[in-house]
Parts: structure tokens; sequence; C-alpha cells
């Protein structure tokens, strides 16, 4: 098995320990769960990244700490 950091904002991480608790999961069974479940869906339209116009586009590079 490989081991490595990740890093996710506070509300995902909030979002997840939610969800595994739900699921009675640990965090990283969870985060494995969700992983599995997302590579086995059929894959989505190379137009779109989030395959549905309506979902938010993937995190790229750093997030932007700025005040909004």
């Amino acid at each position: 098995m490989i081991r490595f950091a990740l890093r996710i904002p506070e509300d995902l991480h909030a979002r997840l320990t939610t969800q595994a608790a739900a699921d009675r999961r640990s965090i990283n069974s969870e985060i494995l769960y969700l992983l599995e479940v997302a590579l086995d869906s059929p894959a989505v339209s190379a137009e779109s990244p989030g395959g549905d116009s309506a979902s938010p586009a993937p995190l790229r590079g750093k997030p932007d700490s700025s005040p909004t």
C-alpha cells in the first residue's frame, strides 16, 4: 500500500468526516470507497471536465487564499 499526504479544505474534511461516520467507516476507508466509485463510473464527456455543465470545475494548483 502506498502512503501519501493529502491536503484538503476544512469544509471538505468536515463533509468527509460526517459521511464516514454515517457509513461507519474511517475517513481513509471513505476516501478509498469514493475514489473507487468515481473511477468505476462510466467515462464522462471529454467536452465537459465535470461531465455536467452545472458541476463546478475541478480545483487546479494552489487555492486562492485572497479575501473575497
